[in-house]
């Protein structure tokens, strides 16, 4: 059955190229990850709201209160087990990083179970109270639609890439009907470069994936009322900015000690027990961070400034403006805890929300404060907009996503300068501490990352060593008579020969031109072994080592070829620079034909 549907696609691929422009073939197939990409987020959107709406509303029993502080280790707990049981032969990754890492050094193949595993575990957690945002899972789904509809259909890594950042838009569009974030998202976040062709496919699938999730949802997700913004209040969104960058620090940091704690943790089970019931407690003190938390923002848009404070223990003390303050701030900075402590338990969710979220309770707290001193009156709705458009920028490192984004989602076009000003400047503090974002960093450290500002990096990232590992260099033992071995060395046409022991143990190296030369001065030539002739290579290279470390060893060593060994220094083969160079080459020519 499985090669009757091969040879049939094989049949359909040879038939379209006869008929069908690779260009015009990518435009159909955008189109399609834009419609399936679309559905993806309207499932995934309906089945987390009818989650939450059954627990909350629709399920009556009148001890189900006490399971609040449950729900979110519940969540989490399903998560985990089925990834444990339903995705078995590959591994299960949540957030961007892996989908960055696919596009750079797995030539862009997505898991085919991300399709449907993302929507399912992401619906779980955030359904049952995870404090995380649903654009993580569905961008990563909209992305393996891409891949595999690509690879399905034997096509080149330039196109699947495509395909990916068209899923990664769409899932954007469709999420927040915000077609042009989607495009500017896949743009910024996943392409490491990017011209004019490329913006085509990009376009016909975010609008066609925001057509789609709007037959389901017509709703805007946020409503702003304001009547524009007013010079004399630009001073405080510089202020606000500048808050919200430091805070995007913090952030930062946070998401890397949280991730570290839990990954002491070896136990599966035991990271949902610490990290549920820390959530469960969180969630029952401040009922914000339950889920994507865009409920509190909606009611602060619409002037509702007691929404983050009201339905909490401490509603009774909502008439004390400190308390509400000092309240809404510590809600700020436990939304943070709680988003990386769902994460790093073993639910499935984003940062995307969670950063809006943050950002606006931000906004509205240094606004808030602001009147209520008298120093001057501030439009809280607008610092809310530009704190959620000054949060996204500065912790995805995404400026133009930050800004489109919440122009689209909000209709807050005429703010356009304070989302401009704010969003600049906080990502600039946090770049200037945080050279990459929570999404980067990990890969970058790595050597894993592709990047257009460092070119050379880039195309040697892509490359791995053991690809390159020539292995027709005569190997040697130490006790071999090089006699004997003269015609098998004259026959390989190389000037070196590699010298190991029994076991494969790597001792040293032979240079050719100097075994002829002994050869030729030495009577009792017979008895000669590769022992006698042996001596230390320039330098040695491990088999996992990154390729631009190799060439700096063959600079600095002034060679053009060195072994490589394991790391028990068995014998493995050469690197040259040729291979290298000839690699490089190929590469740059496949990014060459990428965008073009």
């Amino acid at each position: 059955m499985y090669i009757r549907f091969v040879n049939y696609l094989d049949a359909v691929n040879q038939y379209r190229k006869s008929k069908v422009s690779n260009r015009n073939f990518l435009i159909i197939l955008a189109v399609v990850v834009g419609i399936l990409a679309g559905l993806a987020a309207a499932v995934l959107k309906s089945l987390t709201h009818h989650i939450e709406e059954f627990l909350q509303s629709d399920w009556h029993w009148k001890y189900k209160y006490y399971l609040y502080l449950f729900f979110p280790l519940i969540g989490i707990f399903l998560t985990v087990l089925y990834v444990k049981y339903f995705i078995r032969k590959s591994k299960f990754e949540t957030g961007l990083t892996p989908l960055l890492y696919a596009i750079s050094k797995k030539s862009s193949r997505v898991e085919p179970h991300n399709i449907y595993s993302q929507v399912i575990t992401a619906a779980v957690t955030v359904g049952f109270g995870g404090s995380t945002g649903l654009e993580a899972p569905i961008v990563t789904s909209g992305s393996a639609i891409g891949s595999n509809l690509g690879r399905m259909l034997g096509l080149s890594y330039r196109e699947i890439t495509m395909l990916v950042a068209c899923g990664a838009a769409a899932g954007i569009a469709g999420a927040f009907n915000s077609p042009i974030a989607g495009i500017v998202f896949a743009i910024e976040i996943l392409l490491p470069e990017f011209t004019i062709p490329a913006f085509i496919p990009l376009l016909l699938s975010a609008a066609t994936a925001a057509v789609v999730a709007r037959l389901f949802y017509t709703q805007q997700l946020f409503f702003l009322v304001t009547e524009g913004w007013k010079v004399n209040a630009l001073a405080y969104y510089v202020v606000l900015a500048l808050l919200i960058g430091l805070f995007s620090i913090y952030f930062t940091k946070a998401n890397y000690a949280i991730k570290g704690f839990f990954y002491k943790v070896k136990h599966p089970y035991a990271k949902v027990i610490v990290g549920g019931i820390l959530l469960g407690g969180m969630v029952f003190l401040f009922p914000t961070l339950y889920g994507e938390g865009y409920i509190t923002i909606k009611s602060l848009l619409r002037g509702d400034y007691l929404a983050v404070i009201d339905n909490s223990i401490f509603a009774d003390y909502n008439q004390i403006p400190a308390l509400v303050i000092l309240f809404t701030v510590v809600t700020i900075f436990a939304k943070s805890i709680a988003t990386l402590v769902t994460l790093g338990a073993g639910g499935n969710g984003g940062t995307f929300a969670p950063s809006l979220i943050m950002g606006g309770l931000i906004g509205f707290i240094f606004s808030y404060t602001v009147n209520l001193s008298g120093i001057a009156q501030l439009n809280t709705a607008n610092f809310i907009v530009a704190g959620m458009a000054a949060a996204l920028s500065a912790i995805m490192h995404a400026p133009l996503t930050g800004i489109f984004l919440i122009a689209e989602i909000t209709g807050g076009y005429v703010l356009m300068v304070p989302l401009m000003i704010t969003s600049a400047i906080s990502y600039a503090i946090n770049r200037g501490v945080q050279k990459h974002s929570i999404y980067t960093k990990a890969l970058a450290d790595k050597g894993e990352l592709l990047s257009h500002e460092d070119k050379d990096t880039t195309v040697l990232n892509q490359m791995k060593l053991k690809y390159l590992i020539e292995k027709n260099h005569i190997q040697l033992r130490m006790n071999d008579l090089l006699f004997l071995k003269m015609n098998e060395i004259l026959k390989s046409h190389k000037n070196i020969c590699a010298v190991t022991d029994e076991t494969g143990d790597f001792k040293g190296v032979i240079y050719v031109e100097e075994l002829f030369r002994e050869m030729m001065q030495i009577e009792e030539r017979e008895n000669i072994t590769a022992q006698h002739l042996v001596q230390p290579a320039p330098a040695i290279v491990y088999e996992n080592e990154d390729l631009k470390l190799v060439l700096q060893k063959m600079e600095q060593n002034n060679v053009w070829l060195l072994p490589v060994v394991t790391d028990q220094n068995i014998y493995k083969g050469f690197i040259s620079k040729t291979a290298v160079f000839n690699k490089y080459r190929a590469l740059l020519m496949r990014q060459a034909d990428y965008m073009n």
